[in-house]
């Protein structure tokens, strides 16, 4: 028992295939829309690496055609689990892209069904994140910043302790205000996507998302454009304001 799987996203957004390529084939394009630090070893039968906390998965480059095909995977494993990632790019007049991604895998055994969902829900998040860094961020570099919350907590206890200290109700949408009162001082911040695990915020110079963590109920991943961006300085912010705001 088992479910393969195959997850498909697509969006025009304001760039060129070169900075699409940017975005989604080198270490600090990646760094600045998916999860943790990313290194990329180019070119076919290279690597792409990711470090998110204890998660440090390192997967084989199988697609290397710059500015058109970028794909990486892992190796499918005894039970059969693998992932593998495309991205196929095909620009546009008015110097727009199209880009399209897919995802697809096999996740194992009877108790499958929760993994997708979860899985599901997180791709719905990274790729409206990287349609979001296209159409703000292209040519800027962010710093990324991983935060967690305190243990011992419920996601939908937090999710609304979340939704209150942002100013935003029980089911925010794209384009609602928030409130965020952190070291950046006031500015306009947004709502740029929302589901059942995720919240994600854009300001002028960050990314904000706010995710359904599990061995950690609540994980800040967020992205910071400011050039003089502090990561270590931003995680231990970040972790203060989750153990006040979900108290």
């Amino acid at each position: 028992m088992g479910h393969q799987f195959a997850q498909h996203h697509a969006a025009e957004v304001p760039a060129s295939p070169g900075e699409v390529w940017a975005a989604i084939a080198t270490g600090p394009g990646i760094d600045s829309w998916f999860m943790g630090r990313n290194e990329v070893k180019a070119g076919a039968g290279g690597t792409v690496r990711t470090v998110f906390g204890e998660y440090t998965p390192e997967l084989e480059i199988t697609g290397w055609d710059p500015d058109r095909r970028f794909a990486y995977g892992s190796g499918r494993d005894v039970d059969g689990r693998f992932i593998a990632y495309e991205f196929l790019i095909e620009g546009r007049a008015g110097a727009s892209t199209v880009l399209r991604t897919v995802t697809s895998g096999f996740l194992p055994g009877e108790d499958w069904a929760d993994e997708f969902e979860a899985m599901s829900l997180g791709g719905e998040l990274y790729f409206r994140t990287l349609v979001e860094y296209l159409t703000h961020f292209t040519g800027r570099f962010a710093t990324p910043v991983l935060a967690f919350g305190p243990p011992g907590t419920d996601w939908s206890r937090d999710r609304s302790l979340l939704c209150r200290e942002l100013g935003l109700t029980e089911t925010p949408g794209r384009g609602d205000a928030v409130r965020l009162a952190d070291a950046d001082g006031p500015e306009d911040r947004v709502v740029y996507f929302a589901n059942a695990h995720a919240i994600g915020v854009r300001s002028a110079d960050a990314l904000y998302r706010f995710m359904r963590g599990f061995a950690k109920p609540v994980i800040a991943a967020h992205h910071l454009f400011g050039s003089d961006a502090d990561a270590d300085q931003a995680r231990q912010a970040w972790e203060a304001w989750l153990s006040r705001t979900l108290a």
